[in-house]
């Protein structure tokens, strides 16, 4: 295990950083690196987790490019999904449109999920898939999972993931990765903010003759800390997962997935 980095000073943080940062090539990077195949995998598994009824009212946190809501959509359920990306939305929008399938894409900020026209809950579930939860700040985030609980209906669950876990992150964090994917090159540098408890990432893109660069931050919390900020939330927590097979989460384990239950 690598030692992480001392953190710079507070200010050097962006903490809008995701607003702006899924754009272009690293939306051409997100869609390459995963196979439909993987998207099935995981819709199986959120059907069983969340218990949908048929055509069940779904909550997408975060959804990106809006994968697992058209999937959800195939399948006869009634997906909204929403997003800091209005890039990743339109794209989202024009393959449900392509596909004729009826799901539902909405700009908003994780942060602020009751701002704007209502999202049409209550919902028979919600998931926040794709490494997303660690993008806003702690002094934000029992707003945001307190915002996805009054979303929902009683007793509907909530299922989350997360590889910035203390438990898994820093067993095995690394100071700089490189991985291939497709035809690109996907390089990041890592920098643990000691007093901040946050990685600074940045990522650079390469794909021929074109090379992007951008700066990404995501703060950590523990096993404890997360499991006390749903609770307060109104979620009970059922189960600390590894994988979408079921196994119990272990620590060292790469990623954890928390379904919660909204009591």
């Amino acid at each position: 295990m690598t030692t992480p980095d001392a953190a710079p000073s507070r200010g050097s943080i962006d903490h809008d950083w995701y607003r702006s940062f899924f754009s272009g090539l690293f939306l051409d990077v997100w869609r390459a690196a995963t196979p439909p195949e993987q998207t099935r995998a995981e819709v199986d598994f959120l059907e069983r987790t969340l218990v949908l009824p048929r055509g069940a009212r779904v909550l997408d946190v975060a959804c990106g490019l809006g994968r697992h809501s058209l999937e959800l959509a195939a399948r006869g359920h009634s997906p909204t999904g929403v997003d800091a990306s209005r890039e990743a939305l339109e794209l989202a929008r024009g393959e449900a449109a392509a596909r004729g399938l009826a799901a539902r894409f909405v700009a908003r900020d994780m942060r602020r999920l009751d701002d704007g026209d209502p999202l049409g809950g209550p919902f028979d579930g919600a998931f926040a898939l794709g490494n997303s939860f660690g993008y806003v700040e702690p002094s934000a985030t029992a707003g945001y999972l307190a915002g996805v609980a009054r979303l929902l209906r009683p007793g509907a669950r909530f299922v989350l993931d997360s590889g910035y876990v203390a438990e898994a992150l820093l067993t095995h964090f690394t100071p700089h990765e490189e991985h291939r994917l497709g035809d690109f090159l996907f390089l990041e540098e890592n920098r643990y903010l000691l007093e901040e408890s946050c990685v600074e990432t940045t990522y650079t893109l390469v794909r021929g003759e074109e090379r992007v660069t951008r700066k990404g931050w995501q703060w950590l919390f523990t096993l404890r800390e997360l499991v006390t900020l749903l609770s307060r939330a109104g979620f009970a927590v059922e189960a600390l997962l590894r994988s979408t097979a079921g196994e119990p989460f272990r620590v060292g384990d790469p990623c954890v997935i928390v379904v919660a239950r909204r009591e």
